[in-house]
């Protein structure tokens, strides 16, 4: 990005002395920290800043989608010295907000917008991730998967012959040829003592062997606990695969890397979602330990964007509210303090995924089997309507707001039905409790939510044809239901607000090709669009959803979400106008200047932005870390996804 003495700089009418390093050295530990914190509270106790006529930053030449109607035709934006934006106009206009010190920046003609805001991921799950090998979802013969295990046995031989081999990404559908079905002898035939253990990407499955079992005392007499599945053979003997909430009956005995190496793990991802235009996170999955690293990244100034931390409250801490309402207060008075935390969010699992094999997201209407025929299952629904309209009165009577795991449609329902049972028996609006993933609603349901106030936080990136959610989904629900997947344009249609979410790191953080397949159902790597026609958006539906829409969810309209004077400067300068150019040249965007609160979190040009930036173009390049035959959920106790 060209420095205000550069030729480029000089020809326009913004001429600044300043360089660009004058603004970026302003961004250390401290300023990071206020930037993400309460600033109204902090300029409140500071007391009342003098008023000063000259901006801290402008930003012109750019075409800037401000999320109004108000500033349709703005071509500037001025941030102040309190981290708010102090103007927005054309070029001319804000001429008079240039000082002596004032750091101006040329967009080129590229969007400049608010910072986009995710609803519903799992960054910390993505740094625990980073640090072991992954299968990068891929799919193999056994024999090749065999390859490839052993060779991460070499790796890291010092292990041998007691430690872990923990391994990301494994496809819960990629053996080959298609149908082979997993089992523990695939993975005792290694040359190894050592447990083993591949953990699916889709968050829902974990395949181990017979000495991981034997660690965690799973024999074919354990029962199923409480939202999970031991799978078990013909002979009732366990195979080696866990569903859900059967997970951490053998991920606990897993030794966790230690806090340092998350800690600088954690700092990595983060900087990787500033380098991709992302100012707020909704983390989706949280308990004490995440809470730990968070206060541990925030000491150290490495935390570059706002975090809204959704408490998970287990399946049998459902059937008791005030239990998990004591729980949830706690978590929170012991992290209040921490810079950055938003607390007031809990997350709730009500079922599991849809695709074969897992068929574990709850339907109204049986799933088909190969045949075409109804079987004799309907998913599964882990928490009842009426546990979750009394959890949910609880929460929101208190005013936390609720966010659901919820696939399919008798899922969605339920967390329809919960809702309108807590706003009859509280009387609580604008809580603006969540359901989130969407796979499947019910037709009759797509009015509940704007009737209800509830927020359909939706991860459109997975809504486009593929085989995923073709040849994985199609034969099992019919083609009557199959068409109302991800139906976004029709919710909103009926009046909902929708927020969107990136589930990262289920799939790749792909910002931008996200927000191009709210509208094309296509995105990069579809074989065909998604009911486009039906469901598609619009660009201007797309970019809202996941600015001004998941700053509504989360509470924070008020405070950002859209470039309108006295709004915090969480804002994203892109290298291209996407309100303009080809939809699919969206996916490619690149992001010049992120700021939170006012401060630079990512500049393109510095040795740092161009590291993350590039680890940023490696994941999207890079093949699929999950199939997606079950993306859309999540990791439950043992990792935290969904």
């Amino acid at each position: 990005m060209p420095s205000p003495s550069t030729p480029s700089s000089l020809s326009s009418p913004y001429t600044s002395p300043l360089s660009r390093r004058g603004l970026i050295a302003s961004a250390g530990a401290a300023g990071l920290l206020a930037a993400v914190g309460a600033p109204a509270v902090a300029a409140e106790a500071a007391g009342p800043a003098p008023r000063r006529r000259s901006a801290a930053l402008v930003v012109h030449n750019a075409r800037v989608f401000s999320g109004t109607r108000e500033h349709e035709r703005a071509r500037a934006v001025a941030v102040g010295r309190d981290g708010k934006i102090l103007a927005v106009g054309s070029d001319s206009s804000l001429k008079r907000f240039i000082g002596r010190d004032t750091e101006v920046v040329d967009g080129r003609g590229g969007t400049l917008m608010s910072g986009i805001h995710d609803g519903h991921a799992h960054p910390m799950d993505a740094a625990s991730r980073s640090l072991r090998p992954s299968l990068a979802g891929a799919e193999q013969t056994v024999a090749d998967l065999q390859k490839t295990l052993t060779a991460f046995l070499k790796d890291s031989a010092d292990q041998e012959p007691d430690g872990w081999l923990v391994v990301e990404d494994w496809n819960p559908v990629g053996l080959l040829p298609h149908g082979t079905a997993p089992h523990h002898s695939m993975l005792d035939a290694l040359p190894t003592r050592r447990p083993i253990a591949l953990r699916g990407g889709d968050g829902h499955n974990t395949w181990v062997s017979k000495r991981a079992l034997d660690i965690a005392g799973i024999t074919a007499s354990t029962p199923d606990p409480v939202g999970g599945k031991i799978v078990k053979g013909q002979d009732g003997k366990p195979i080696g695969v866990l569903k859900d909430d059967a997970q951490p009956l053998v991920t606990r005995h897993i030794p966790e890397p230690d806090q340092e190496q998350l800690v600088a793990a954690a700092a990595k991802v983060f900087a990787e979602a500033a380098a991709s235009g992302i100012t707020t996170f909704m983390e989706a999955v949280v308990g004490k330990g995440e809470l730990g690293l968070y206060k541990a990244l925030a000491e150290s100034g490495k935390l570059p964007q706002r975090i809204v931390p959704a408490l998970r409250i287990d399946t049998d801490m459902t059937k008791d509210p005030a239990a998990a309402l004591a729980y949830a207060r706690g978590l929170r008075a012991e992290f209040k303090d921490v810079p950055g935390l938003r607390f007031g969010t809990v997350k709730v699992f009500l079922d599991g995924v849809i695709e074969y094999p897992a068929q574990t997201a709850a339907l109204l209407k049986p799933y088909l089997d190969k045949d075409g025929r109804p079987a004799d299952h309907r998913g599964d629904l882990y928490v009842s309507a009426a546990d979750y309209g009394r959890l949910t009165a609880a929460f929101n009577e208190d005013g936390w707001q609720m966010h659901a795991h919820a696939i399919g449609d008798r899922a969605v329902r339920t967390s329809l039905d919960g809702y309108a049972y807590a706003l009859r028996t509280t009387g609580a609006r604008g809580v603006r409790n969540t359901t989130a993933h969407l796979q499947l609603v019910d037709p009759a349901d797509l009015p509940r939510f704007a009737r209800l106030g509830v927020i359909p936080c939706m991860q459109l990136q997975w809504a486009t044809r593929n085989t995923w959610t073709m040849d994985a989904l199609l034969p099992y629900i019919g083609a009557g239901r199959h068409r109302w997947q991800y139906p976004a344009r029709s919710l909103e249609r009926h009046g909902a607000r929708l927020s969107g979410g990136s589930d990262w790191p289920v799939d790749p953080l792909q910002v931008w090709n996200q927000v191009r397949t709210a509208v094309d159902r296509f995105g990069n790597e579809g074989e065909g669009d998604l009911y486009r026609e039906e469901e598609g958006l619009s660009r201007s539906s797309a970019l809202l959803m996941h600015t001004l829409g998941t700053a509504r969810q989360l509470r924070m309209d008020h405070l950002t979400g859209s470039v309108e004077t006295g709004k915090s400067a969480d804002l994203v300068l892109l290298d291209r106008d996407v309100t303009r150019c080809p939809v699919a040249d969206i996916s490619s965007s690149e992001v010049r200047l992120t700021l939170t609160g006012g401060t630079v979190v990512h500049d393109a040009e510095s040795s740092a932005g161009r590291a993350a930036a590039a680890r940023v173009t490696r994941a999207a390049a890079g093949p699929r870390p999950t199939a997606q035959a079950a993306v859309h959920g999540g990791r439950h106790a043992s990792c935290g996804c969904g």
